[in-house]
């Protein structure tokens, strides 16, 4: 039988006094600790961020919103603009462009592993993965070979 006895016009148990004592203690110790500043929230370390410089000078231009609207990912049908795109990957077309929202979210199809795996890389690929887009790179091709060399660069 547990023993109880009365705490205020009510009956407690010696288990729910030793938790009640445990409570206050703890609160009397925390209530004197000074609040710590840790900074900025760390990126979440299985997101691949490279070079966000690179990214504005080289893929949005070359790779993402080239001026050949055939291998655009923006332009013609606009099947990435966030406003009227089709997919997941969605990245802001105005002018100029959003480049922390668009750089947020390539790199959500980026695998820095292993970039050639990137959806990013493989969805525009020829012959590598279905792309709702149809092939837009074709290995072989002088201008889609820049685009490549240029996806690859991206990758120290």
């Amino acid at each position: 039988m547990l023993r109880s006895r009365a705490v205020g016009g009510l009956r407690v148990t010696a288990p729910a006094l030793l938790v009640m004592g445990l409570a206050s203690v703890a609160a009397l110790a925390l209530s004197g600790c000074p609040t710590v500043d840790l900074g900025d929230v760390p990126p979440d370390p299985n997101v691949c961020r490279p070079d966000r410089g690179y990214y504005e000078d080289e893929i949005w231009p070359n790779y993402l919103a080239p001026s050949a609207p055939t291998n655009s990912c923006v332009a013609q049908a606009g099947c990435h603009a966030a406003t009227n795109g089709r997919s997941a990957l969605r990245l802001d077309t105005s002018n100029p462009p959003d480049h922390s929202q668009n750089y947020g979210a390539v790199t959500r199809f980026l695998n820095c592993n292993t970039p050639d795996a990137s959806g990013l890389f493989t969805k525009p690929l020829s012959s590598e993965d279905t792309h709702g887009g149809g092939d837009i790179l074709v290995v072989g091709d002088p201008l889609d070979d820049a685009a490549i060399a240029v996806f690859r660069g991206w990758f120290p």
